[in-house]
């Protein structure tokens, strides 16, 4: 079993940044790879970002690409978002997940999710 436990979410104006920590313990961190994934009240759960076991491929939802930045420290066993220039359909729930596929961004495939941290972005 594979523990994530997501922190950094929180309340943030339209324009601001934030970094969502996700801290993996429990299995070879650095054998999967990792993805956020987000949902908002009311709408389905969606791919955000993934990044490869050694953190030399990452892939980024459309809606995302040039805002967000998904990147893993191996030897801290965690991987970041920065979020940056937020706006306000950024408001959802931001999940972390593990994957054993080389690469994945569909979440079925995921095999371990953290609980979630929520990020606000008022207008």
């Amino acid at each position: 079993q594979m523990q994530l436990v997501e922190s950094g979410g929180g309340l943030v104006q339209a324009g601001g940044s934030l970094r969502l920590s996700c801290a993996a313990s429990g299995r070879t961190f650095s054998s999967y790879t990792m993805g956020w994934f987000r949902q908002a009240p009311g709408k389905e759960r969606e791919f955000v970002a993934a990044v490869s076991p050694n953190g030399g491929i990452t892939n980024y939802a459309d809606s995302v690409k040039g805002q967000f930045t998904i990147s893993r420290d191996n030897a801290k066993n965690t991987v970041y978002l920065q979020m940056n220039r937020l706006k306000p359909e950024d408001t959802a729930v931001y999940y972390c997940a593990a994957t054993t596929f080389f690469f994945a961004t569909t979440g079925g495939r995921y095999n371990f999710w953290g609980q979630g941290t929520q990020v606000t972005v008022s207008s």
